[in-house]
């Protein structure tokens, strides 16, 4: 559990420029953490930009097939964006290993780290899906379970669309023990969805108060401009992400968060990073409001 005494004087955050490359898709997830680090070095919040050594292959197989995971980092298997670049290959040690840092240093720290990256929870055992490769929450789960940095583990998934390759794993692993998992994707698409939905985050939290630590997917593609998602406002998922960390903070639950969707675009079919920028930029904003501040 959070160590109440600990003060931080700034948000740590996992990056490295090993972790970007272009999507060749319409998602621009393997893109996002360069420009939204960029974004939250601007805006006023305090940042520690800590570098990310790559995870082992070893650690990614014990969420999927080895087989898949080798297939896929060799070229001889398409990612989740449906190409088999090489270059994509490469981030993908980067972008679970800053999970797995996030989540290992809020425990530590008994408040809070972040790991600026997309592109997990549609990644099943053996298969690439919907613009996911390998599993971050899964990985990190298994990571933090084999080497004893936790035993019980929650994940708040946040993400507009239903986690279900997260689920398929936990179901393959036999975790359901160890790991209390909410994808509000299951359940939560309308904007009268709204107040039912900040409910249910408060009964979520209670439930899992006993984790050692909880994996916070802060989706930006519930916002309703987002031609993949569609029912919260900009203030509303403000409001959702204070609501989460208030509430960690409050039962003293150290949160590994990370980013999840979001697909808007210019009229020329162009990201539109502005809109995506200033939604991940909020949830760094109610997380140093809530958590540190």
């Amino acid at each position: 559990m959070s160590n109440t005494s600990v003060q931080l004087n700034a948000i740590p955050v996992f990056f490295t420029p090993k972790m970007v490359a272009p999507s060749l898709s319409f998602s621009p997830s393997s893109a996002k953490p360069e420009k939204v680090v960029a974004a939250w070095q601007d805006s006023g919040i305090p940042v520690e930009i800590i570098d990310v050594p790559p995870i082992k292959v070893e650690d990614l197989c014990r969420a999927h097939d080895e087989g898949f995971v080798r297939g896929v980092l060799s070229g001889k298997l398409e990612n989740g964006f449906e190409n088999r670049s090489l270059d994509i290959a490469k981030t993908l040690l980067y972008t679970n290993g800053s999970m797995r840092d996030a989540a290992k240093c809020a425990i530590e720290n008994g408040i809070v780290a972040v790991s600026p990256t997309s592109g997990f929870h549609h990644a099943h055992w053996q298969m690439a899906s919907a613009f996911c490769t390998f599993n971050g929450l899964m990985v990190t789960t298994q990571w933090l379970l084999r080497n004893g940095h936790a035993k019980r583990i929650g994940i708040i998934d946040c993400d507009y669309h239903y986690g279900n390759g997260t689920d398929q794993i936990i179901g393959k692993l036999d975790l359901h023990q160890k790991v209390k998992h909410f994808t509000a994707g299951r359940g939560f698409h309308y904007p009268d969805d709204a107040n039912s939905f900040y409910d249910k985050l408060y009964d979520v939290i209670h439930f899992m108060q006993d984790c050692d630590v909880i994996l916070y997917q802060a989706g930006a593609d519930p916002h309703i401009d987002d031609p993949l998602g569609g029912f919260l406002t900009t203030e509303q998922l403000y409001q959702r992400d204070l609501r989460v960390f208030t509430e960690c903070r409050q039962r003293s639950i150290p949160v590994a968060w990370n980013l999840a969707g979001g697909y808007q675009q210019n009229n020329d079919g162009s990201t539109n990073w502005d809109a995506l920028t200033e939604i991940h930029t909020n949830t760094l904003k109610a997380c140093w409001k809530a958590m540190i501040s």
